[in-house]
């Protein structure tokens, strides 16, 4: 990378902007956090955090338009990388404790609690990359910091328009459930690369080169 590739951090009131920024900044990237809209399109990449509950970070996000924000650079080829919650929401509903709400739609599917003996599902963990995975490109064999309850068990979407196939990468706590996704501008991680140490620079260093 020959300059800095500026990223926004969405600020819609999600508690880990910080460390996220922070991750970002030593990754290579010039980190702004903020909702403004001008601001959020002319970055070259957008973070969308999410910790807590899905509801709640839906109507963080809905505080500041994050939905359209969000939509108007996927429609433009424009990167967005996605976080824990920040990745949940990108599906098409959330079942939490007894509520259901509805996501962005971005992708087909439902978050629901995993079927596992311990939860939450805290700390390191293996994942399960695709060979030809760009964020996981050099660490495939690494372990990420997972903390959550709630993941994507299925995958349904297939290949779509211009796009490639989307690359899923996959991880295992009680059962299966998927731990990122790379499809076209859009990526997410169910892990906090802003917690994996090396590990989690390096993905967000792939990230950012892919801008």
């Amino acid at each position: 990378m020959t300059a800095s590739p500026t990223v926004v951090v969405l600020d819609y009131g999600s508690g880990n902007v910080h460390s996220a920024a922070k991750a970002l900044e030593l990754a290579g990237a010039r980190v702004e956090l903020t909702a403004d809209r001008d601001r959020v399109a002319a970055a070259d990449g957008l973070l969308v955090p999410g910790v807590g509950a899905f509801a709640a970070v839906m109507a963080g996000l809905e505080s500041v338009r994050g939905g359209e924000l969000i939509e108007r650079r996927l429609a433009g080829g424009r990167p967005v990388l996605g976080i824990c919650v920040g990745m949940q929401v990108m599906f098409e509903r959330g079942i939490e404790r007894g509520s259901d709400v509805e996501g962005l739609g971005e992708w087909p599917g439902t978050i629901e609690e995993l079927h596992a003996p311990v939860l939450p599902h805290i700390g390191w963990n293996r994942i399960d990359a695709p060979e030809d995975s760009r964020l996981f490109a050099g660490i495939r064999d690494e372990r990420f910091y997972f903390v959550h309850s709630y993941a994507a068990r299925d995958w349904t979407l297939e290949a779509t328009g211009a796009f490639p196939a989307p690359r899923v990468t996959w991880a295992e706590h009680g059962e299966r459930f998927v731990a990122a996704v790379e499809n076209g501008p859009l990526a997410a991680t169910q892990f906090h690369p802003e917690k994996s140490g090396v590990a989690g620079i390096a993905l967000l260093e792939n990230w950012l080169r892919g801008l």
